[in-house]
């Protein structure tokens, strides 16, 4: 069985991912002499960076996502498929997927990645809660919505921490800024729904194993989101590794044990590479190696970008960040190199330009910096605002994040606390 893509004529590329890479690339190619073929196991662009406030009721899922479909719809070369790829067979150019198979002339591996859980066994993992994708997102926002309900009707007060407390492992961006949100709702928003819990009882923890938060931004920034955190109520627990979790109870390599039933994943994330490839192509952080021109080591026409490749340079002897800007850009060389070797001209190596970062901790508390300059407080709040705004997919998105955005800054209240998609873990 096959896609039925039709032929053209043209030279097919097939991009497997829908993400900002992806997508990316697919738009550079618009209206180009090749046709563009994507597919992605959703029908949907994610925008992964605020999962964390539709995982805390601050947005609609349908705000941070984007139908691929209608966003084929501007690409007059390019065709959408729902599928998910099962392995790639590179002597033949032919892709396996659930759905049949389909050949290609270049391929683009755009998988992103996925939580990595380290040394953590399946049964211990699996009740810890992620927060890779919307539907993730959204079990987290049923769960804890789930458990201060069940809360409301437990007599014994040991239970009773357990079902209310919180603990985040991972003091990145997403760590700090869920910790943010949730100190927030903890202060404005829960006592509200459920006057009869003592919430200033609730604890919430963020476990760090490094010596500060925010480990690859400046150390002023890092002091600075340290404070920010605190200020909400948060518990931080620097140099501290999380070592086991039995659904319950949260243990670290030091003894300390935390009451808790909800613990919040976000210290890690590897490479997810499709199956098919060379043993040797796989680099350290289960990413795709990969050259100066995003061409996978081995293979002449196929390339990798962002998250799932990695581009070691003198300057990133790991591999780039695995952050959006990087697979934006590589999106758009690996477009412009692709025409080139149609074409038959040389092509140009990758030069990633770091346009800084950011994070925000709560209301009028960020943090960023860029070429050197460090800021804090309201000033890059609103930077941070503005630049995922405008980064989100789609007109309608834009619009509806930001009239929630100022919803909730007038009125304290996140709207969106709505339990739609119960949720147990499957151990249970």
């Amino acid at each position: 069985m096959d896609l039925k893509i039709p032929s053209t004529g043209q030279k097919r590329l097939v991009i497997i991912g829908g993400g900002f890479g992806g997508i990316e690339l697919t738009k550079r190619l618009k209206n180009q002499d090749i046709q563009v073929v994507m597919l992605d196991k959703h029908n949907y662009h994610c925008f992964q960076p605020l999962l964390y406030q539709v995982a805390t009721g601050g947005l609609e899922p349908g705000s941070i996502a984007y139908p691929l479909r209608k966003f084929m719809q501007d690409i007059p070369n390019g065709i959408f498929r729902l599928a998910e790829v099962r392995n790639i067979d590179a002597v033949n150019q032919k892709i396996h997927t659930d759905i049949g198979d389909l050949n290609y002339d270049y391929l683009v591996i755009a998988t992103g990645s996925t939580t990595n859980f380290f040394k953590f066994s399946k049964e211990v993992s699996g009740k810890m809660m992620q927060m890779k994708d919307i539907p993730q997102a959204l079990n987290l926002r049923s769960f804890i919505l789930e458990n201060f309900e069940e809360a409301l009707l437990t007599y014994d007060e040991s239970k009773k921490e357990e079902l209310i407390n919180i603990s985040i492992v991972g003091g990145g961006p997403t760590g700090v800024e869920l910790a943010g949100a949730l100190g927030e709702m903890r202060k404005n928003i829960l006592p509200k729904d459920y006057p009869e819990i003592d919430f200033t009882k609730m604890q919430i923890h963020l476990f760090e194993s490094g010596d500060r938060l925010l480990g690859a931004m400046h150390p002023e920034n890092s002091a600075k989101v340290l404070k920010y955190v605190k200020d909400f109520g948060v518990e931080v627990w620097l140099n501290t590794m999380v070592t086991d979790f039995d659904g319950d109870v949260l243990t670290t390599a030091d003894g300390k044990k935390v009451k808790c039933e909800t613990l919040i994943w976000t210290a890690g994330v590897k490479g997810n590479p499709v199956e098919g490839f060379a043993p040797e192509t796989i680099a350290g952080g289960n990413r795709i190696s990969v050259d100066e021109y995003c061409k996978i080591k081995g293979y002449e026409n196929i390339y990798a970008i962002g998250d799932v490749a990695s581009m070691v340079q003198e300057k990133y002897p790991k591999g780039h960040p695995m952050v959006a800007p990087v697979a934006i850009q590589q999106g758009e060389l690996v477009a412009d190199n692709i025409l080139a070797q149609l074409k038959g001209k040389a092509p140009k190596p990758f030069v990633y330009f770091d346009k800084g970062s950011m994070a925000t901790v709560g209301r009028n508390k960020a943090v960023m910096e860029a070429k050197g300059i460090k800021m804090g407080g309201f000033i890059a709040w609103l930077a941070w605002l503005f630049v995922h705004v405008m980064s989100l997919v789609g007109f309608r998105n834009k619009i509806t994040v930001t009239l929630g955005w100022l919803y909730n800054y007038f009125t304290y209240d996140r709207t969106l606390r709505l339990i739609i998609r119960p949720f147990k873990h499957k151990e249970e």
